[in-house]
């Protein structure tokens, strides 16, 4: 059983603050812009998770949509979509993926505890912040399943934090949440109204000001029908297993992964593109062979895996690649069999989307042994064009990361024509001391609090 990595040590969130573009007196203020890329992460309630896992419920939990982990307790939620008036302040961020909660199994093989959060949502208008989330749970008392939408999970404590003027990524950090009485509802009643949650920390970027859309590129001269039914392009997106990643990244290992040869990083998975090869859709075969490559390295730990091919027959798949391991390489090793039993194309994408998978022997020993063949992998998601229409699904958009830097302060003289800043605030209710928002831009004239930030790169189950 590989470890999992404990909770951060550090309790407190250092801030950095990047102040907007300094205008001059009498410029008009900017208008809304648009959220594009991002992420949100959040533990929920970890006593809530420990619960779940320990010796009472007996239970897991699982992510879904591509929601990954980071740390020791967060899940993190991506693609951050929404809107920022930086006059008002005024932010709306929907994120995608979740999580799903089962504990106390009962004879029939259903769950008494049985509660996924999804989709949540940050709301933040005149100092006020609302969380919200897509709900399913089962009642405690009832045994009842209710699915809610946008439920107003918790609120959010904004005390001394102003979203006015920002111009650059926007970030908050272990902002303080607690339990409204529709969460505590939503929540099948394992809590009362009031009582506090884990913090939420966001990081999202903002689209460029609006400007005028250029024409739509003209349809290429040749007609496509030549190729229709063809293979276009394909992608495989598969995280390995999100426990093996956190015992990477974790305080054993203290390795990391790096990708190359075109390899994508999704957070919660890694993707392999530019897929070539034969499909057939009438007998729902394929045969491709995927570019990119992930290296994962620690202490005692060299992993390389390359030259990523999918098959499919019969409704089953294949994931192989060569695996470099010890000095050795061992060619197109059937690494895990995935389920795909319908792999047919709808306006011209065939889709396999998160089919469970199994390690297959030859992929227990080409791991070293860490895990038995049977044992239950990351998912596997499949995608294949055949009309040049058509587009591949996108990878979770994590927005861009934040920079690190030393554990100092450096800041710029006052200036009175400096737009309204996001302020940190200390709060002896926050669970873990401070927290900060930021409205940033990214000229010198900016005030800049530095913080040291180390990247934990953990995800899906």
């Amino acid at each position: 059983m590989l470890p999992f990595r404990p909770a951060r040590a550090s309790a407190v969130a250092l801030l950095a603050v990047l102040l907007g573009a300094l205008l001059p007196a009498g410029t008009a203020q900017a208008a809304d812009r648009t959220v594009q890329g991002g992420r949100l992460d959040w533990g929920i309630k970890s006593s809530f998770q420990r619960y779940v896992t320990g010796p009472i419920a007996h239970g897991s939990w699982r992510l879904t949509s591509g929601a990954a982990t980071v740390g020791g307790s967060q899940f993190r939620f991506h693609s951050a979509t929404g809107t920022y008036d930086p006059a008002t302040g005024s932010f709306t961020s929907r994120f995608s993926g979740g999580v799903h909660f089962l504990g106390h199994r009962k004879a029939d093989g259903s769950h008494e505890l049985d509660l996924a959060l999804s989709r949540p949502t940050v709301r933040i208008s005149g100092g006020q912040g609302t969380l919200f989330a897509d709900m399913v749970s089962r009642a405690r008392s009832t045994g009842r399943v209710t699915t809610s939408s946008q439920v107003p999970f918790a609120s959010l404590n904004l005390s001394g934090i102003s979203m006015k003027g920002g111009a650059g990524p926007i970030e908050l950090r272990t902002v303080p949440a607690t339990l409204t009485s529709q969460g505590a509802t939503a929540f099948a009643g394992y809590y009362t109204a009031g009582t506090p949650l884990d913090p939420i920390s966001l990081r999202v970027d903002l689209a460029p000001a609006r400007t005028k859309p250029s024409a739509r590129p003209s349809a290429p001269s040749t007609p496509p029908a030549a190729k229709a039914g063809a293979l276009q392009d394909a992608a495989v997106d598969w995280g390995v297993r999100r426990t093996f990643r956190e015992y990477v990244t974790g305080p054993v290992a203290q390795g990391r992964w790096t990708l190359t040869d075109g390899a994508q990083d999704g957070g919660a998975l890694f993707r392999f593109p530019r897929g070539k090869g034969s499909y057939d859709a009438g007998r729902g075969t394929l045969s491709a062979s995927f570019a990119g490559s992930v290296r994962f390295t620690g202490d005692g730990l060299d992993l390389r895996l390359s030259k990523v091919r999918a098959t499919v027959s019969a409704g089953r798949g294949t994931l192989t690649a060569d695996v470099a391991r010890g000095g050795k390489t061992l060619a197109a090793v059937p690494l895990v069999t995935f389920a795909a039993p319908r792999l047919v194309p709808k306006k011209g994408l065939a889709a396999v989307s998160e089919a469970p998978a199994t390690l297959t022997a030859q992929g227990a020993a080409a791991f070293g042994g860490m895990y038995a063949a049977g044992t239950v992998m990351d998912p596997v998601s499949l995608a294949v064009t055949v009309d040049r229409a058509a587009r591949l699904p996108a990878l979770p958009d994590l927005g861009s990361e934040a920079a690190p830097s030393p554990r100092q302060t450096t800041t710029a003289p006052a200036t009175a024509s400096r737009p309204a800043a996001a302020a940190a605030s200390s709060d002896t209710s926050s669970p873990t001391g401070t927290y900060l928002a930021v409205g940033a831009g990214a000229l010198a004239a900016a005030a800049i609090a530095l913080y040291a930030v180390r990247r934990r790169r953990t995800a899906q189950h």
